[in-house]
C-alpha cells in the first residue's frame, strides 16, 4: 500500500488534535506554594508523580515567594476572581484562613461534596489537631510539618566532659551543663535559640501543659487573652536571664538567626527546628545529634507532646470553579496523603511524617535505624495525649504576637530586667492582639501604639488613646500593609 503525502499530513494533523482535545479535556490545577531551591525541587516531584499516575487532572505548582508575600498574591487574586485552588499557608495564619468564611472551602466540606476520601484519622493527631476547627473538622491538608527540638554539638559537649543521655533532659541539667560548656571555654555559648518565641513560650507552653493563652489557646472562643505573665513562663524567661550572663544562653537575633551559630560550632546547643538536620548534613564540620526539648520537673513530670511547625494546604474558591474541579483538588490531596508520597516528602526535604502510615513505611524500609534520631521529632510530637494547652496556637494576628514578645524579651535580655517585671508589661502590651480574630473587622488595641491601626482621640480635656474599627480599606489602597486588616475582611470587599 503506498501512502502518499496528503494522507501522511492528514493522519498526522489528526493526531495534533486529538492530542490537544485529550489536554483540553484534562482538569487544570493551580497550587501557589513558598518551597523554594531543594524543598520546591521536591513539591514538584510529588506533583509530576501524581500527573503522571492518571490522565484527568493536572497541577501545576507555582513558586510565590515567602509565605507572607504569597498570603498577599492569594488575597489580590481572590479580590479579583482568580485565586488559585490550592495554597500553602504557614501555621500561624491558621486563624486567618479558618476566619476567612467563604474564602476557603474546608477539607472536610470537600471531601464531603466530592465523595473523594479523606481520613482525617491518618494524621498524627498533633498535626490533625492543629488544622482542624474547634469541633475536630479537618479544615487544611496537613503537609509540611516540623517542631521545635533540641540539637547537641557532641564535640563541644565531649569537651565539657558532658555525656547526652537519651531521655528528655531537664532545664535544671541543661542549665549545669551550659555554665560548664563556659567554664571550660569549651565554646563561645551554650545554648542559642533560633525563635525565642516559638521554641521558649509556645513549645514550652505545650510540652509542660500550661496556656499560651485562653480559649484553648484561642481553639475555643475569639476572646482569647495571652496568658504569658503566668508564674511559669516568667520562671522560665528569669532561667534566660540568669544564663545569660556567663553566655550559658546567648540570643542572637530572631527568625533563625540563631541557627547560624550553631551551624558554624559557636554553641554547645541549639532549640531549632527539626528541620535543621538538612543544613547539618550539607555544612555542620562538627559531630552533632538531635534530642527531646528541656523540660521543668517542677512543672510536669512527664512531658507532653510539642506543637508543630511548617505549613499546610488550603483549598480556596472562585466565582465560576466547579465540582470538576474541586473533585482535582481533592484527588491531589488525597496523593499526597498516602504513604509513599508522606515518607518521599520527609526523606527528601527533613519533613516529618505527617501520617501514621507515613511514619511506618519509613520503620519498615528501615529508614530511621539507618538515620538515627530523625524518628525524634514524630516521638515528641506523639507523646502523651494532646490537650488544649498542646493542640497548637488559633490566635488572630500571631505574627504581630511574636514580635511584640520577642521585643520585650529582648529589652529583657539586654538589660538583665527580672523576668516578672518584664512579662506583665509583655502581656499588656499583648492582649488586645489575641483577639484580632473579629469575623466582621479588627479591633484596634489601646496600648500605646504598639500595634498599627491605633489613633489618638484628643478631646478638649485631655488626649487619650481608645479602640477604634478599621474599615476594609486595605484592598483599595489606603492601608499601609497587610496587618493592618482582619484578612477575611479585606477578601470579602
Amino acid at each position: 500500500m503506498t501512502i502518499n503525502r496528503r494522507t501522511m499530513l492528514a493522519a498526522t494533523g489528526a493526531l495534533a488534535i486529538a492530542g490537544r482535545a485529550r489536554a483540553a479535556e484534562k482538569t487544570h490545577i493551580t497550587l501557589w506554594h513558598a518551597m523554594s531551591a531543594a524543598l520546591g525541587e521536591e513539591l514538584n516531584k510529588l506533583i509530576s508523580a501524581f500527573n503522571a499516575s492518571q490522565d484527568s487532572v493536572e497541577v501545576t505548582g507555582l513558586f510565590k515567594g515567602a509565605y507572607k508575600d504569597l498570603l498577599a498574591s492569594v488575597i489580590a487574586a481572590y479580590r479579583a476572581g482568580q485565586a488559585p485552588h490550592i495554597a500553602q499557608v504557614f501555621e500561624i495564619g491558621t486563624e486567618t484562613m479558618l476566619t476567612s468564611g467563604p474564602v476557603i472551602k474546608p477539607v472536610w466540606q470537600l471531601a464531603q461534596e466530592t465523595g473523594v476520601q479523606i481520613d482525617p484519622e491518618a494524621y498524627i493527631p498533633a498535626v490533625r489537631g492543629y488544622y482542624s476547627t474547634s469541633d475536630g473538622k479537618l479544615a487544611a491538608m496537613p503537609f509540611n510539618s516540623s517542631t521545635a527540638i533540641a540539637w547537641y554539638n557532641l564535640d563541644v559537649l565531649e569537651k565539657a566532659g558532658i555525656s547526652l543521655h537519651e531521655q528528655p533532659p531537664t532545664w535544671q541539667d541543661i542549665e549545669a551543663a551550659m555554665h560548664s560548656v563556659r567554664q571550660k571555654d569549651a565554646a563561645p555559648f551554650g545554648v542559642t535559640i533560633a525563635s525565642v518565641v516559638w521554641s521558649q513560650f509556645e513549645q514550652y507552653g505545650a510540652i509542660h501543659d500550661i496556656p499560651f493563652a485562653t480559649e484553648a489557646n484561642g481553639f475555643k472562643g475569639l476572646d482569647a487573652v495571652l496568658k504569658v505573665n503566668s508564674p511559669p513562663f516568667v520562671k522560665h524567661l528569669q532561667r534566660l536571664i540568669d544564663m545569660a550572663k556567663d553566655n550559658a544562653f546567648h540570643y542572637t537575633g530572631r527568625d533563625g538567626v540563631g541557627d547560624g551559630a550553631f551551624l558554624n560550632g559557636q554553641s554547645a546547643m541549639a532549640c531549632s527546628t527539626s528541620a535543621l538536620r538538612g543544613d547539618l548534613k550539607r555544612s555542620a564540620k562538627f559531630r552533632w545529634a538531635p534530642g527531646f526539648l528541656p523540660y521543668d520537673p517542677e512543672i510536669i513530670k512527664q512531658p507532653i507532646n510539642s506543637a508543630i511547625g511548617g505549613a499546610s494546604f488550603w483549598v480556596l474558591t472562585a466565582p465560576k470553579r466547579d465540582t470538576t474541579e474541586y473533585r482535582g483538588v481533592a484527588q491531589f490531596l488525597r496523593f499526597l496523603g498516602q504513604p509513599p508520597q508522606d515518607a518521599q516528602w520527609s526523606v527528601g526535604t527533613g519533613y516529618i511524617p505527617v501520617t501514621h502510615a507515613g511514619y511506618k513505611l519509613l520503620e519498615q524500609q528501615g529508614w530511621f535505624e539507618q538515620n538515627p534520631g530523625t524518628d525524634l521529632p514524630v516521638k515528641q510530637l506523639s507523646r502523651g495525649h494532646v490537650t488544649d494547652n498542646s493542640r497548637g496556637f488559633h490566635l488572630g494576628r500571631m505574627p504581630e504576637i511574636r514580635t511584640i514578645i520577642e521585643e520585650e524579651c529582648e529589652k529583657a535580655l539586654a538589660s538583665k530586667v527580672p523576668g516578672r517585671r518584664s512579662i506583665p508589661r509583655l502581656n499588656a502590651a499583648t492582649r488586645c492582639c489575641a483577639t484580632f480574630r473579629n469575623r466582621c473587622a479588627a479591633s484596634a488595641c489601646s496600648n500605646g501604639g504598639r500595634m498599627q491601626g491605633v489613633r489618638t482621640l484628643a478631646s478638649k480635656d485631655s488626649p487619650r488613646r481608645e479602640p477604634y474599627r478599621l474599615e476594609s480599606r486595605w484592598l483599595c489602597g489606603s492601608a499601609q500593609s497587610q496587618s493592618e486588616l482582619d484578612p477575611r475582611h479585606a477578601m470579602e470587599n
